[in-house]
């Protein structure tokens, strides 16, 4: 089957393209200082423990810090509201905090907020997004005037890459007073950024804290005011920055990236990142207890029946790579040569499909929030080109997820970023791991040897364990990795912005030229 680029949302903004061409460069957000930023996925809750969307983490580094940083370039772990650390046994992390920061609120941060929130994470009762972030963690304690201690329920490799990347620092009293709900409506962090104006799941309002700590890897920001706003879908996003009632947006059409250079006043880069897109299959029976899609057979077929390599090179493209096993290249036990191998294969699915006991193949439903939609259009056709009819529920972001993790989506298509974290502990465990809400495996010898590479740290018994679940996953078909993201932004071209492969975006960087 040969997929073909679209440019839908070209041609629906079209009149707005034509327009904008003749409209001189203006800059007057430039003259306010204030950065316009458009996401579509509306974050309901701007307290990252509490949302596992990418654009949560987004917002969350701008306007909180965390103990330690880890550079975006070179991924070396360095100082923040930690100034050094030590790791006195396998279980057991010491940290001093840093003396002289102060939170948004004016109040200084010190050990106790440090213990609190770490506490808080780990604390089942909390009900944290994404529980496997935190699950290495027994209790923090304090352990002299500004010194902590992080008592690990098992060895943790990656334990500084969690504590840089999701671990944001809240302020105890604050918190306690107002509560969980409060907090999010009026959210205080330490970062480079405060939270002016918080109207939840619509707009966003930061200003530079002039009181930000001196020395923070992070630097000061040169643009003095961010504003987020929420709009319903990729075409709303492209329409505002034409219009340039917007100078800043993300993951727009990659065949629209022509298009947008050609305006005299936009840019538009592209950049791998560390996110896979993928398609869960209801092994676990889930959406029902004898679904075709707990058949082997069945998701064997789903397999072969998808060119991956087509769908990453040709209508992803900008270097997007297909995964062969359920994580990213890089990260640490992600072992392409455990996976099972599924070449494209019509014929063969259609056969699959046939010793499995449906050779007029099947109804099923395929939930999605990725855009752009022609993506998942191209997996409905690949599929119902070998007898699988799909019908696609195209939902918001948040949303979709909910459904997935009520178990009620048979075929769910997705993406997972690890948080940006190098070490597949930050989405095997998601996805395959005991307890992982959209889990649809049920694996036990799969969430045995995934607890197995995550309460060691040797080094070569990591890499047996993920090894071995590797093969496991991908032997039983239960995930089905499509592609590795390339996020396209398109952004002012009075604009210095720069891309990072951790698939961050750092607004505390970027600066008018």
């Amino acid at each position: 089957m040969k997929i073909t680029r679209r440019t839908a949302l070209l041609s629906s903004t079209a009149a707005v393209l034509g327009a904008a061409a003749a409209v001189p460069q203006a800059f007057a957000q430039k003259s306010a200082d204030t950065l316009r930023i458009l996401f579509n996925d509306a974050v309901p809750n701007v307290d990252m423990y509490f949302n596992s969307q990418r654009t949560g983490l987004i917002l969350a580094h701008q306007a909180w810090d965390m103990l330690v940083h880890r550079d975006p370039a070179t991924f070396e772990i360095k100082p923040s509201l930690a100034t050094d650390w030590k790791f006195t046994d396998d279980n057991t992390l010491d940290l001093t905090i840093r003396q002289g920061v102060k939170f948004h609120d004016g109040s200084a941060l010190t050990p106790d907020d440090v213990v609190y929130t770490i506490n808080m994470a780990a604390d089942p009762a909390s009900k944290v997004a994404t529980p496997s972030n935190y699950a290495w963690i027994d209790k923090a304690e304090k352990t002299g005037d500004w010194t902590v201690r992080i008592k690990m329920k098992r060895p943790t490799p990656a334990a500084l890459e969690y504590l840089a990347m999701v671990t944001p620092i809240h302020p105890k009293a604050y918190r306690e007073k107002v509560g969980p709900e409060g907090f999010s409506a009026k959210p205080v962090g330490a970062g480079p950024y405060k939270i002016v104006k918080n109207d939840q799941g619509k707009e966003v309002f930061f200003e530079r804290f002039d009181d930000y700590w001196k020395g923070s890897p992070k630097g000061v920001p040169a643009i003095k005011k961010l504003h987020v706003r929420f709009v319903p879908d990729l075409a709303t996003a492209v329409t505002e920055l034409l219009a340039q009632r917007a100078d800043w947006i993300w993951n727009i059409n990659p065949d629209q990236t022509n298009d947008i250079n050609k305006m005299p006043f936009l840019q538009a880069v592209r950049q791998e990142s560390m996110r896979v897109g993928y398609l869960s299959i209801d092994a676990a029976g889930r959406t029902g207890a004898d679904n075709p899609l707990t058949k082997l057979k069945v998701r064997q077929a789903i397999w072969h029946a998808v060119d991956r390599k087509q769908f990453a090179e040709k209508l992803v493209g900008g270097g997007s790579r297909v995964p062969p096993a359920p994580c990213f290249p890089s990260q640490f036990g992600c072992d392409a040569d455990a996976a099972v191998k599924y070449d494209y294969d019509p014929a063969k699915a259609k056969a699959l499909l046939a010793e499995a006991g449906f050779p007029n193949g099947f109804d099923v439903e395929m939930v999605s929030y990725v855009q752009p939609t022609s993506w998942g259009a191209a997996i409905q056709n690949y599929l119902t080109a070998v007898g699988i009819r799909v019908k696609i529920t195209q939902l918001q972001v948040a949303p979709a997820i909910q459904k997935a993790q009520k178990g009620e989506a048979p075929l769910y298509m997705g993406s997972w970023g690890s948080y940006s974290i190098n070490d597949v502990s930050a989405i095997m465990p998601v996805m395959f791991g005991a307890g992982a809400l959209d889990n649809y495996s049920k694996d036990p010898e799969l969430e045995k040897l995934i607890a197995e590479g995550g309460s060691t740290s040797n080094t070569e018994a990591r890499k047996k364990a993920y090894s071995a679940a590797v093969k496991i996953a991908t032997e039983k078909a239960y995930w089905l990795p499509i592609n590795t993201y390339v996020n396209t932004y398109a952004f002012s071209k009075g604009l210095e912005f720069k891309t990072f492969p951790d698939e961050l975006p750092r607004f505390y960087f970027a600066k008018w030229k």
